[in-house]
């Protein structure tokens, strides 16, 4: 009798262990290992046919990037492109021989406590850590001014050479791409819409075009009185320290000393509110800037451009 309960008992642990165990295989067929830095590979899934999406801070060199597939064989790559500000890079593959291309889950679906697996390849076979979602929320920038469509901060290990490797949910599906190079002393899942916008306009352009308004700023405090005056939302904005020349401030007659406080409606508070405006969308559009100078409120219209690319390339 005892023998019986204690079976019975232990027949859902060994269902979820094998579905477990099931799951990291089925993923493991899309989850490669990229050659592209000392030491230990990274990890990186076949996102689509011929094409790996990686974790920028993980790929650390441009050229001879090699990539090995589930089953042992290793294919060239050539770096499509990068987006540091979300961490994420595309390597399209020579040859990708049929392998499996990930299956991949709603992330809207995540929700806290559900229990997931990282899914790394930092050699040559798979391997894999087990923990739960931790925090979900809605869309967010990160530091370098990247959109993400939802936040997922994941209690989970990512173990060196994980960070590019999927996030599985227990059916064996790809709901994101795990990084810890995004938030300080923890590990978050990119989500699968998030990846698929970056995928595309790296495939498309090569890069991520970014709003650009030329101006160099920093956070400041208005006098609450004149604050009041000018019916502010707050008391805060960003003053101008630099114009550059030639820029789109400087082609709308921003002036070092202005102080801008809203920008396409948005309140400025900081500079991250700036950022957080000028998305990929921004580029070629012209956006209303209100501006307090010598006291008064000036609105300008600024032609918004796209970031120059660091070397000029």
């Amino acid at each position: 009798m005892a023998g019986d309960v204690k079976a019975t008992m232990e027949a859902p642990l060994v269902a979820l262990s094998n579905a477990l165990a099931e799951a990291a295989e089925r993923v493991g067929q899309s989850v490669v290992a990229i050659h592209a830095r000392p030491r230990i590979p990274s990890s990186g899934v076949l996102w689509r046919p011929g094409v790996v999406v990686a974790a920028h801070h993980t790929v650390k060199r441009d050229e001879e990037i090699a990539v090995s597939l589930e089953g042992g064989r290793t294919v060239a790559a050539q770096l499509v492109g990068r987006d540091p500000s979300t961490d994420l890079a595309v390597l399209s593959l020579a040859d990708d021989g049929g392998a499996t291309v990930a299956t991949l889950a709603d992330s809207e679906t995540l929700r806290v406590g559900h229990m997931a697996l990282a899914v790394g390849r930092p050699g040559e076979r798979i391997t894999a850590s087990l923990g739960a979602v931790s925090a979900v929320g809605g869309a967010w920038r990160t530091w370098g001014g990247g959109a993400v469509d939802r936040f997922i901060r994941l209690d989970i290990a990512i173990y060196d050479g994980f960070s590019g490797g999927a996030l599985a949910d227990v059916e064996g599906r790809v709901a994101g791409i795990n990084s810890s190079g995004l938030v300080r002393g923890g590990a978050v899942a990119l989500p699968v819409s998030t990846v698929n916008r970056v995928v595309d306009q790296l495939m498309s352009k090569g890069r991520i075009a970014r709003g650009y308004v030329g101006l160099g700023m920093q956070p400041v405090r208005l006098p609450e009185a004149l604050a009041r005056r000018l019916s502010l939302d707050g008391d805060g904005g960003a003053i101008v320290l630099e114009v550059q020349t030639g820029g789109p401030g400087d082609a709308a007659g921003v002036l070092v000393g202005d102080v801008l406080v809203t920008l396409d409606g948005t309140a400025v508070h900081d500079t991250s509110d700036v950022l957080a405006v000028l998305g990929t969308d921004t580029v070629g559009r012209t956006l209303s800037a209100r501006l307090v100078r010598a006291g008064e409120l000036v609105e300008l219209p600024i032609a918004v451009a796209e970031r120059p690319r660091a070397g000029g390339r």
